[in-house]
């Protein structure tokens, strides 16, 4: 049979994983200070990119995509080469795609100033550093789980190192491995080891990407999945990590049958992943926050809208003298290095006015499902997954959770991060209720209760049954921790 040469031709569609989408996916998680700080490290560094001093720093703002648009329309002089250029660029990114298929135009989220008055107190803009623990067990408190995967979870996320990776200490404090501890889970929980894998895979499917891995290679494997790198890097992560770590790269493009720059452009979004999960979790501080969005009430209508906290945040604009320079320069480095700078410049102003469009659509996709705590109060608060707003929405539930996450609003209850209004349900006689306003019936009672006998845990149960709330004592004792609230034993006051 004789070999024959030929060239066969293939188009296929993937997500490339380029610097600027990685800006795009930093810019949608960061916290409201830390976007501020970013945007001014951008300022120092690109030089396309200027703040516009025309405004006051009270009424500072980021400049939105469509506000660039415009302006730059009106600016007759600038040159013609530019704006394709930014044209180019925009085309380049499909927003609609990335940002989980947006349906709909975001609506107004007003423009009016926000008085002294509105502005939360300066205890109220003080919290302590969330840890990997709580943000991985919010996530399994407001995902679809079944009682027995929410309990095998549970098992697992305890033995998540603060790295990110699947891995226990023992009481002298050595490792325990990952086999050891599904094995640990399968006993305690009486399910065989596939079903406790598939609860693993779920877990590894939440935020911080790549959290829950078994080893190096695992997590690694889990981020190119999660943003479609493509076949090329998940089979150097699968079958060449040890080649790759001594960048023989000759060695794998041969062994792979693919050329060297395939190889090479792999190992460079290898690079770019995160091979420890869980570092933005291990510094504990005490933070200074403000509120991204606020939440009004609409005395026209009678019902809430969203106005954004633009106070502080630097308004960007294209620099006109450097697209001068671009029209006017005479090399070509100098060309290429003038136009990379604009097109940075201009992909900041729009992923940051995609940030702020995603809070403001997450943030009125809560006022329609959480619309009586706003009225009435916390004992009002209704449960909610990450499920329900992602289907309102038209995003995925790990976008819902990246866009809650160190993000506040104040609301006429108070300043809540965006997360706290999701909840695990509580089975009540007019409905189910949010796990939140049982705990806030249990710190009323325990307020209440008198000093010298103090209610127990099943006191606490029979009270709530009384207010047709159906709860477990062990759950209550749950809460009841979680609340740092002490036993009875231990709250009793002889005067």
């Amino acid at each position: 049979m004789g070999l024959d040469l030929r060239l066969d031709l293939k188009m296929q569609q993937q997500l490339v994983m380029t610097p600027q989408l990685q800006q795009a996916i930093k810019l949608l998680q960061l916290s409201r200070t830390d976007l501020i700080d970013a945007v001014r490290d951008e300022l120092m560094e690109n030089p396309m990119l200027e703040e516009n001093s025309e405004i006051s720093a009270s009424e500072a703002r980021v400049e939105s995509a469509q506000d660039v648009e415009k302006r730059e329309k009106k600016e007759q002089t600038a040159d013609v080469q530019v704006e394709e250029n930014l044209t180019e660029q925009r085309t380049d990114i499909d927003w609609e795609s990335y940002f989980e298929n947006y349906s709909s135009p975001t609506p107004s989220t007003g423009q009016q100033r926000l008085r002294d008055d509105d502005l939360p107190g300066y205890e109220a803009t003080l919290t302590r550093t969330e840890t990997l623990f709580d943000h991985l067990m919010w996530q399994l408190q407001v995902s679809d789980f079944t009682e027995q995967e929410e309990r095998v979870g549970i098992i697992l996320i305890g033995n998540i190192s603060d790295e990110g990776y699947l891995k226990g200490r023992d009481e002298d404090g050595g490792a325990i491995a990952s086999e050891a501890i599904m094995a640990m889970v399968c006993q305690e929980t009486g399910n065989d080891f596939e079903y406790v894998e598939e609860v693993l895979e779920l877990l590894q499917g939440f935020d911080p990407p790549g959290v829950g891995a078994r080893d190096l290679g695992e997590c690694l494997l889990i981020q190119a999945r999660l943003l479609e790198l493509g076949a090329i890097v998940e089979d150097v992560i699968n079958d060449h990590m040890d080649s790759l770590e001594r960048k023989n790269y000759q060695v794998i493009a041969r062994t792979m049958g693919i050329e060297l720059d395939e190889v090479i452009e792999a190992a460079k979004l290898i690079c770019q992943l995160e091979p420890r999960p869980g570092r933005p979790f291990s510094v504990e501080t005490t933070r200074y926050i403000t509120p991204d969005i606020y939440i009004r009430k609409d005395e026209e209508n009678g019902g809430y809208k969203t106005v954004l906290n633009d106070d502080g945040m630097p308004r960007l604009r294209i620099s006109k003298f450097y697209r001068n320079a671009l029209r006017g320069a005479d090399s070509s480095e100098t060309k290429k290095y003038v136009t990379e700078k604009l097109n940075s410049a201009a992909w900041l102003i729009r992923s940051i006015d995609q940030r702020q469009k995603t809070i403001v659509k997450v943030t009125e996709s809560i006022i329609k499902f959480q619309r009586d705590f706003l009225d009435l109060g916390v004992e009002r608060l209704k449960p909610l997954i990450l499920k329900d707003v992602a289907d309102d929405i038209g995003m995925h539930e790990s976008t819902v959770s990246r866009v809650t996450t160190n993000k506040y609003v104040h609301t006429p209850q108070g300043m809540f991060e965006l997360k706290y209004f999701f909840n695990s349900s509580i089975q009540g006689e007019q409905g189910d209720l949010a796990s939140e306003a049982v705990k806030s019936k249990i710190r009323q009672l325990v307020a209440a209760e008198p000093p010298k006998k103090p209610l127990s845990d099943q006191k606490l149960v029979n009270l709530l049954k009384e207010e047709g709330v159906t709860i477990a004592r062990r759950t209550v004792a749950k809460y009841r921790e979680a609340m740092n609230i002490l036993p009875s034993s231990k709250r009793k006051r002889l005067f």
